[in-house]
């Protein structure tokens, strides 16, 4: 199979996790006969250092031709440290999330049982979780009208959802439901906020068409104090984009490490695949950051946008090796030997 993919390797770390997901996956390519061309973009802070724009009309016509987008991070600290800059790496993902029609961020959360210990959270509270969060990723606040007024002494934000895009994004977590364990979770915050009424009444309206699938509604506080107490009761949850941000985000530290979560953002014209981290600036450049999520994306890739099971497998089944057999960046060697970055790399390809 021939495989065009556009390649964002973005700020910080971003380049460095990148390029060993690039050297497994052509590994994998190689082993299977396929064939892969990569395409390079620039976005993020890096996009705004070179052409003023992070998110330049180059870079979104090269992942428009791309059959899927590997992305790695954006960020950096002299954008981050300055609340009145104009224009912003994150604007850039903000931007392509819209014009590609990126409308699901798909996060998986599971735990490593050789890394089970590593996690915050007790082995008896996280053995078996294996949970899916759909996170609405194009409508509510981040995309809503804002702005100040009386002066710049008042700021809002406006959170704004049609029942369209509830629609589409639930019924990506009822399908999903209908794939695993046959139980959605919508959670949001409807005995307060409008929208979150909207999405209850949607999610409810669309039960009858999935009548094997049971669903519960829960309060987005709710929620988050499960995830830290009992994060094996859900399977497959759906909220908007705010919710969605900070609860994927506290699932992710569950395994251990942010630097193992995988990610899909589910598009109209194409899927983008993506580590949950971020850039890590203070990181950059000095070959310590964990590559494994964005390697694990890779994995995603394969199976998600190009239906190659085995070739995924194949990835997973070498990540998990390489943690049982202490292969691992610093974040995870406790006081054993720490790899670097690109010898965790070389690892997993020589293994594939």
């Amino acid at each position: 199979m021939k495989l065009n993919i556009a390649l964002l390797a973005g700020d910080g770390i971003g380049p460095e996790v990148i390029d060993q997901a690039v050297k497994v996956a052509d590994a994998v390519a190689k082993k299977f006969n396929h064939e892969i061309t990569w395409t390079a973009a620039l976005t993020g802070a890096a996009a705004i250092d070179a052409v003023g724009e992070p998110y330049p009309d180059a870079t979104h016509e090269i992942c428009m031709a791309a059959d899927a987008v590997l992305f790695g991070a954006i960020g950096h600290p002299k954008y981050d440290n300055d609340p009145k800059a104009t224009v912003r790496p994150e604007q850039g993902l903000l931007k392509m999330r819209k014009k590609l029609g990126l409308f699901a961020n798909v996060r998986p959360t599971f735990t490593f049982p050789s890394l089970i210990d590593n996690s915050p959270l007790k082995r008896e509270r996280i053995e078996g979780t294996d949970l899916i969060i759909l996170r609405e990723l194009t409508g509510g606040i981040y995309f809503g009208e804002r702005g100040r007024k009386d002066d710049g002494n008042t700021a809002f934000d406006t959170c704004t959802y049609t029942r369209a895009e509830v629609q589409r994004l639930a019924k990506l977590g009822f399908e999903m439901a209908m794939t695993r364990s046959k139980r959605l979770c919508c959670v949001d915050k409807a005995n307060v906020l409008e929208t979150s009424r909207l999405w209850r009444e949607t999610v409810q309206d669309m039960e009858k068409d999935y009548p094997e699938v049971s669903v519960s509604y829960e309060f987005v506080d709710a929620v988050a104090m499960r995830l830290v107490q009992w994060p094996n009761t859900y399977d497959v949850m759906i909220t908007e984009n705010l919710f969605g941000d900070i609860l994927t985000d506290e699932a992710s530290v569950i395994s251990g490490s942010m630097g193992l979560m995988p990610s899909a953002s589910i598009g109209v014209h194409t899927s983008l695949f993506e580590p949950i981290h971020g850039s890590y600036p203070q990181a950059a450049g000095k070959d310590i950051a964990n590559p494994l999520a964005t390697v694990l994306s890779a994995a995603m890739m394969f199976e998600d946008a190009f239906g190659l099971i085995e070739e995924a497998e194949l990835i997973r089944s070498v990540v998990n090796k390489s943690l049982e057999e202490g292969i691992v960046t610093e974040d995870l060697s406790g006081t054993n030997k720490a790899y670097k970055t690109s010898e965790v790399g070389d690892w997993l390809v020589n293994n594939i």
